[in-house]
């Protein structure tokens, strides 16, 4: 199927601040980003925590998007980013669903030497497969490795696993 709706986070983690300066310019000039026929959407994805300049207000809202977190019941001592993923699935997801979001770049900063790398959670996704081939060319000769994490039973809980191809952008 074509991919209509794309987001870009930044601010995951409210200290990797690429993603955060990224998707403030992209939501005041949004013209670079958009294309015909697809909607483009940059989020702030943590905004407590980016306001101060933390990893993490309660816990990794990079680790919080797996069904029983996704599936709490709401209430006042919640974790800030339990909350916050609850929200962020409503919006881009529900996630494993037809109405989820098609594709999700999460853009992270490292401080291992590893340059620009893309981040692939499944081997099978041939979509997100051929759009990483896509990139390594467009950006030859410079060099952006791709990482699989995949694992024959772990359900990722991360916030870019709402979508329906999730993508992991990593700089240092």
């Amino acid at each position: 199927a074509p991919v209509r709706r794309v987001a870009i986070f930044g601010g995951t983690h409210g200290n990797e601040l690429s993603g955060v300066v990224l998707v403030k310019h992209w939501q005041e000039n949004g013209a670079e980003i958009q294309r015909t026929g697809m909607e483009v959407k940059p989020f702030l994805t943590n905004p407590r925590a980016v306001k101060k300049c933390i990893r993490y207000i309660d816990c990794d809202l990079n680790r919080v998007f797996d069904p029983d977190n996704l599936g709490r019941t709401v209430v006042e001592d919640i974790p800030y980013e339990v909350r916050r993923a609850q929200e962020i699935n409503h919006i881009f997801g529900p996630k494993g669903s037809d109405d989820a979001y098609d594709l999700i770049f999460d853009l992270h900063n490292t401080t291992s030497n590893m340059g620009g790398t893309l981040i692939l959670e499944s081997s099978r996704d041939d979509f997100t497969i051929q759009m990483f081939h896509y990139i390594k060319k467009a950006l030859a000769p410079e060099c952006c490795p791709v990482l699989l994490i995949e694992h024959p039973t772990l359900k990722y809980a991360t916030t870019r696993s709402v979508a329906k191809h999730p993508v992991g952008k990593y700089e240092n």
